[in-house]
């Protein structure tokens, strides 16, 4: 396994998920609940960040390998499935868009493992439909980690807005990818 600082950085992004998972589960009174908020959602931030960024740099070092190639994503589902569960048991946003970014990012991993091993990964490389939907995700799990359990807070109005159009736009990535997957297999 190489070590640069683009491993690195997704390595750290790996092991901030139990830190941010163990802030919502802190005895209450501990910590304010505003600064647990704030507080993960920072970490939230950080791994967002950092996974555009150290493949900015891997690309730029040219420090790309096999295992970052395997463990950038690993990493960011990781986070983002914890984030959405969290959310979940916080009252702050609906089963339903977990089961499909979840279900899309297991469907999805799954169509580019197998089509690698037909020796077409490249076919289903990320497309811009599914930056956009990363991005939607994104800023929607910020602002709810940050919302109260309020239906009135502007964080919980505008992320559960941003979910459900990360939602749609997490379906249409998932039909795009398979469209392109079935004509290479046809």
């Amino acid at each position: 396994m190489p070590w640069n600082i683009p491993i690195f950085l997704t390595w750290m992004r790996v092991l901030l998920i139990p830190v941010f998972t163990l802030l919502f589960f802190l005895p209450k009174g501990w910590v304010a609940p505003e600064t647990v908020n704030w507080t993960a959602a920072i970490i939230f931030a950080l791994a967002a960040v950092t996974d555009w960024f150290d493949g900015f740099l891997a690309r730029l070092w040219k420090q790309t390998s096999d295992f970052g190639a395997f463990l950038d994503p690993v990493a960011d589902k990781l986070m983002v499935a914890t984030a959405l569960l969290l959310l979940i048991s916080l009252g702050r946003t609906y089963v339903i868009f977990a089961i499909i970014i979840i279900g899309r990012e297991i469907t999805i991993s799954a169509l580019r493992e197998w089509m690698a091993q037909m020796g077409r990964r490249s076919s289903v490389a990320v497309a811009t439909i599914g930056k956009f939907k990363t991005a939607a995700q994104m800023v929607a799990i910020f602002l709810l980690l940050l919302a109260s359990n309020q239906f009135d807070n502007i964080f919980y109005l505008t992320g559960n807005i941003l979910m459900f159009i990360a939602s749609v736009l997490t379906l249409w990535s998932m039909f795009y990818y398979l469209k392109i997957a079935w004509q290479e297999i046809k």
